[in-house]
């Protein structure tokens, strides 16, 4: 069955997600704020400061008007920085009073908005009234836009607590290289979808510094474990975070220089600056902020977190890396579990 969805955000992943849609054979407005990139995408329909080498459907339509993007939509996806999801929400809010529609929405952005450390989820709760939408369901997994561009085989989870929502989710995206997973736990996917970017991060540093495997894997394993700690302290599923949203996303963002989370962790490893990194990225590198939403958010609860404590003081303290490693290797001896 045909759907009009509007996808907000034309980035890397919510291009590539928008074109894939499209393909699916669905009726798909892109939108982007900025006018330049939705002539590009509408005339040569390529987004080449996002996606290198890559057509998109010459049937996806790209807007700068957000109002004519959401004309006739049954479903929004949100596919925006953490930062911006409020004020794309509240916008659409408005623009929803107006219409006769209650589309359903999706998330597919990973991260923690800054201050309130709420999830994006209650972020488009909290501004777009039940009155004007269906249910919230989120789209996460190991999932670079670059590889679901190539058609290779990508499996992710989505996950809401309306369980006719999260099916729906799965059947709009399904085909032939893209699962899709239904899970309930909706707090337990956001937080691992956030916080694996703190852990990219420290994959790539120690990457940087030179360090092997051994030490990748020791990060990854145990930053799961904090992310475990973290999200079950507010009633996540165990279960979750060795799935896909958990595990799956960490391996993939931890270890690929498709992830701009641990490009940016490598660019600190080797010398330079945070604030180099930033400029040199041109994209928003959602673990930085998310680091210290993280940290702030355990020190608030009690959560043991000495892999981001220690990420967050190299970013926001200025503490040296090899210090940090150093102080994490040397504390107190203790059990796994």
């Amino acid at each position: 069955m045909v759907e009009k969805i509007a996808v907000l955000g034309a980035g890397s992943w919510g291009s590539i997600l928008a074109n894939l849609l499209d393909e699916n054979g669905h009726d798909v407005a892109l939108w982007s704020y900025n006018a330049d990139q939705v002539e590009e995408l509408n005339t040569r329909h390529t987004n080449t400061r996002y996606i290198q080498n890559f057509t998109y459907s010459d049937s996806l339509k790209a807007f700068a008007n957000l109002e004519e993007a959401l004309a006739g939509a049954t479903t929004i996806l949100f596919v925006v920085p953490t930062k911006a999801v409020r004020e794309v929400a509240g916008n659409v809010a408005k623009i929803l009073e107006k219409s006769q529609l209650q589309p359903t929405l999706i998330h597919a952005s990973k991260g923690i908005e800054q201050g309130t450390y709420k999830r994006i989820s209650e972020v488009l709760a909290e501004e777009i009234p039940t009155q004007s939408r269906r249910a919230i369901t989120v789209l996460s997994g190991p999932s670079h836009a670059e590889d679901v561009a190539r058609k290779d085989i990508t499996l992710v989870t989505a996950a809401s607590s309306d369980f006719l929502a999260a099916k729906h989710v799965q059947n709009l995206f399904m085909n032939h290289y893209f699962r899709v997973y239904t899970n309930p736990d909706v707090i337990g996917v956001e937080i691992a979808a956030a916080l694996k970017n703190i852990i990219a991060l420290g994959t790539g540093a120690l990457t940087g510094l030179g360090y092997g495997d051994n030490a990748k894997a020791a990060l990854m394993t145990r930053g799961l474990a904090e992310i475990s700690r973290l999200g079950t302290s507010f009633g996540a599923n165990p279960q979750t975070f060795v799935g896909l949203a958990g595990v799956g996303d960490i391996i993939v963002t931890g270890t690929s220089q498709n992830s701009r989370n641990f490009r940016a962790g490598n660019e600190l490893g080797q010398g330079q600056s945070l604030q180099d990194v930033v400029d040199h990225m041109g994209m928003v590198i959602e673990g930085v902020a998310t680091t210290k939403a993280a940290y702030e958010l355990a020190q608030q609860r009690g959560v043991d977190m000495p892999i981001t404590e220690a990420i967050y003081q190299v970013l926001y303290d200025g503490k040296e890396i090899r210090q940090a490693i150093s102080d994490l290797m040397q504390r107190e001896g203790r059990s796994e579990f």
